[in-house]
């Protein structure tokens, strides 16, 4: 069983009605689900993953009222739930993340990750949140939300960045593509540099799955799910997977270049078909420019810079 599916069923059939029970006032008041950090958040969880932070739980989000008067006792309530259902658990939290179920308040999970206290407006607010944070507090799933309020700022960050803030990373991701992959992964080669040679090919891994998740207006996840996750976008997901199962197999790393060649292409066409470059070079670099072009806020595009 999934631990998404796990904490749905646990929520209807043991938690839902203690809480009825001894809250039955909030009930409209509370959101509850399962979202943060975490591989059954996202659904990738297995056996492996049920070693540490899985087990039947839920989170319950209040609004900040709600959690200074009520939070401490509701979350006493949780605790006191059976830590075992049809066979699994107890749910056993690494240190220091006990905090990924129970209680908490709206904005402290949206905090967590973001850092503000309210959903981004600015510019210069959003730019400073990283995607795999943005990840975390958008995954999972909403069980119930009768308030609205959880719902409200998940929604409002689920849009995604700002165009501009996108096409700042989309413009970024090409100048590293370009730089790891046809640039610096050819000449750590032609200097026997093994070690620059395979950090080159997995930087370029990397880069080129974020690029896919900025295409397809996704926030990429914490490093290990990229691979696992790329493949469930509709635009370049499988081709992307594919191709980074093809380009860390262990064969000779003098057949990676050609490869990433080709993909480099691929990439060109989606840009292009996406009205976001019309550069005629094979080199990512070249489209990075044109990308970076298209920015209109005037502090964003007034000099091209590599970030995250």
């Amino acid at each position: 069983m999934k631990g998404l599916e796990l904490g749905l069923e646990y929520y209807d059939r043991i938690g839902r009605p203690m809480l009825k029970d001894r809250f039955g006032e909030l009930m409209d008041r509370m959101a509850v689900g399962f979202a943060g950090a975490g591989s059954e958040c996202l659904g990738f969880d297995d056996e492996i993953s049920r070693d540490h932070d899985w087990g039947p739980s839920f989170c319950i989000w209040l609004t900040s009222e709600d959690y200074r008067n009520h939070g401490k006792a509701i979350q006493d309530a949780y605790e006191s739930l059976p830590n075992r259902y049809k066979g699994y658990g107890p749910r056993i939290a690494s240190p220091g993340e006990q905090f990924r179920v129970g209680a908490c308040s709206i904005a402290g999970f949206y905090e967590t990750y973001t850092g503000l206290n309210h959903i981004p407006g600015e510019i210069k607010e959003w730019i400073r949140i990283p995607d795999a944070s943005l990840a975390m507090c958008t995954n999972g799933r909403v069980f119930t939300d009768p308030l609205g309020e959880f719902t409200r700022w998940r929604e409002a960050l689920l849009a995604f960045y700002p165009e501009d803030i996108r096409l700042k990373k989309i413009a970024s991701r090409c100048a590293t593509v370009a730089q790891s992959g046809q640039y610096n992964l050819p000449r750590s080669l032609k200097r026997g540099d093994l070690f620059s040679a395979c950090a080159s090919l997995t930087q370029f891994c990397t880069d080129t799955m974020t690029l896919v998740y900025l295409l397809n207006k996704r926030y990429a996840p914490f490093y290990k799910w990229l691979h696992r996750g790329v493949k469930e976008l509709p635009l370049l997901g499988k081709w992307a997977h594919h191709l980074v199962v093809d380009l860390v197999q262990p064969t000779d790393l003098k057949r990676k270049p050609p490869i990433i060649e080709s993909a480099c292409a691929v990439i060109v066409k989606a840009l292009k078909n996406e009205g976001l470059s019309d550069s005629p070079s094979d080199f990512l670099l070249e489209h990075a420019h044109r990308v970076h072009g298209l920015i209109r806020d005037e502090a964003l595009n007034k000099r091209f810079s590599i970030i995250n």
